[in-house]
């Protein structure tokens, strides 16, 4: 598999998790097709890609207003239909609703959105190994029943 990663990050965090989720998956055998700015995709990593995950942070005030940053960036990125897609979001205190957010936008540019799952930004290492293991498992064919 070759995934490529669209990050949106501000202080840093979440484009430290993309970095480490691509590190984990390239330990797993998969190929990374790229690790670009949502704000300025890649169309040929995104073309080569056989799944985009989609990376972004949590954004609010306190407990209030919580969600993920960059939902019109999103909407802007290039159609992706036919490809499977992940999201992840990076957060302090609560991600709220951020991963149902995201799914509908990603899904929106045309993509069959697998999972995701929100990472604490002070369990970035161990939460970016939870989301390949769930990835991968989310790939793995189903069993045939006989």
């Amino acid at each position: 598999m070759r995934a490529a990663l669209l990050i949106e990050s501000l202080t840093g965090h979440t484009q430290k998790a993309g970095e480490l989720i691509a590190d984990n998956l390239q330990q797993e055998g998969w190929g990374i097709t790229g690790i670009s700015r949502m704000k300025h995709p890649n169309h040929a990593e995104l073309q080569a890609a056989d799944i985009v995950i989609v990376g972004t942070w949590v954004h609010g005030l306190f407990f209030v207003g919580q969600g993920p940053f960059g939902l019109g960036t999103i909407d802007a990125l290039p159609a992706i239909g036919g490809k499977q897609a992940a999201v992840f979001c990076t957060f302090a205190l609560d991600p709220k609703h951020s991963l149902d957010k995201m799914t509908r936008a990603v899904e929106s540019r045309g993509a069959a959105v697998i999972g995701g799952l929100a990472l604490n930004r002070s369990k970035l290492r161990a939460h970016s190994e939870i989301f390949v293991e769930r990835l991968i498992a989310a790939l793995e064919p189903a069993p045939v029943l006989r």
